[in-house]
């Protein structure tokens, strides 16, 4: 089992803080990528940025079903629905809001900022429309719809029956959809018999969810271990090296192989949490863990917040062409990051309203 620290899961407040973390450099990353020609070297660096932080949503997702498809957790359906669903209802409609409101300033000045304003964004957020990065709450509310029958699945499946699961949603929603867009015309039988079965239950980032589970619940052994770092590196290797050589073809950015649900992608993502798992340790002095749960606790609500530093930077004139992006990135990086775990600590503080916001 995972070592705890009062109650909490000690390499997944690592991996939560490290996933936030590469969030962030994909989105300072990927502000002006498609402003650069690919045959420079600063579409090299962005390439490479992009592609090595791939893993940071997979993970994110991962990370929630450690938790939440645990069966010995005693999570009734009421707290499921009135406690983790509403929390992120609530952020998504708010921040959905205050995303909007930020855009109407930029483009049409602060007199646009009204109360009506507002709650036109937030009928917004309801019809489906949202800032770009707000995407993943609703993912997630999916998920969590559908967390008691894949904790049902959990608390009753034996080993083989997640390898089986695992195989069947790799080849379902990875591999065959992958080979569908690269070779579309030597797979058109197969797409038809695809679709034909319609099948819908493994659809989406459920495989991921599960195997965040089961990633935390069992041990694997050393040779299954060495095989997952390899073809974690080979995930890696064909994100940002495919992804170039797709592009210069193209003369323009191919994206194919940044898809999270593509195979490269899902050993990259799984090899992630494995690593974490098993050799990235945390220092065994208990301030320093507590410091790394601290920020955990923090991580969702830096992840809601963080494009709005990013956006004030470019207000400022301050981005990743400024300067070479193989420091403008890491240090517009870290900067996002300090701001908006300082602009979520002052939020997380606010009586009740607080932690229902972030």
């Amino acid at each position: 089992m995972a070592q705890k620290l009062d109650g909490r899961v000690v390499f997944a407040d690592l991996l939560r803080v490290f996933a936030t973390l590469a969030v962030i450099v994909l989105h300072v990353n990927g502000s002006h990528m498609a402003d650069v020609a690919v045959t420079s070297t600063s579409w090299a660096v962005f390439n490479l940025y992009s592609g090595l932080v791939r893993w940071c949503v997979p993970v994110f997702v991962m990370l929630s079903g450690m938790f939440l498809l645990d069966p010995k957790a005693g999570r009734s359906l009421p707290k499921l629905f009135f406690h983790n669903c509403l929390r992120i209802f609530l952020a998504l409609l708010f921040w959905g809001a205050v995303y909007a409101m930020v855009d109407y300033a930029a483009a049409q000045g602060l007199a646009s900022v009204t109360l009506r304003g507002f709650w036109n964004a937030v009928l917004g957020v309801l019809q489906g429309s949202s800032h770009y990065h707000l995407w993943f709450l609703y993912v997630i509310l999916g998920l969590y719809l559908v967390t008691p029958i894949l904790r049902a699945f959990c608390r009753g499946a034996s080993k083989a029956d997640f390898h089986y699961f695992f195989a069947f949603t790799f080849l379902w929603v990875s591999l065959l959809p992958f080979a569908f867009r690269i070779w579309p015309n030597a797979t058109a039988v197969l797409r038809t018999w695809y679709y034909q079965f319609n099948v819908h239950l493994v659809l989406g980032y459920v495989g991921y969810y599960v195997a965040g589970y089961y990633l935390r619940e069992y041990t694997i052994s050393r040779l299954t271990e060495a095989i997952v770092y390899v073809l974690g590196v080979l995930g890696a290797v064909v994100t940002v090296w495919g992804t170039r050589v797709l592009s210069l073809r193209a003369g323009a950015l191919v994206g194919d192989l940044y898809d999270h649900l593509s195979p490269n992608i899902v050993f990259f993502s799984v090899a992630v949490v494995v690593l974490f798992r098993y050799v990235l340790g945390v220092s065994d002095e208990r301030s320093r863990r507590q410091r790394l749960a601290g920020v955990a606790r923090l991580s969702f609500g830096i992840y809601l917040v963080h494009d709005l530093f990013i956006q004030l930077f470019a207000h400022l004139g301050i981005t990743t062409l400024t300067f070479h992006p193989a420091l403008s990135v890491p240090l517009l990086t870290a900067a996002v990051f300090l701001l908006s775990f300082a602009l979520v600590w002052l939020i997380y503080h606010i009586p009740f309203l607080g932690r229902w916001l972030i």
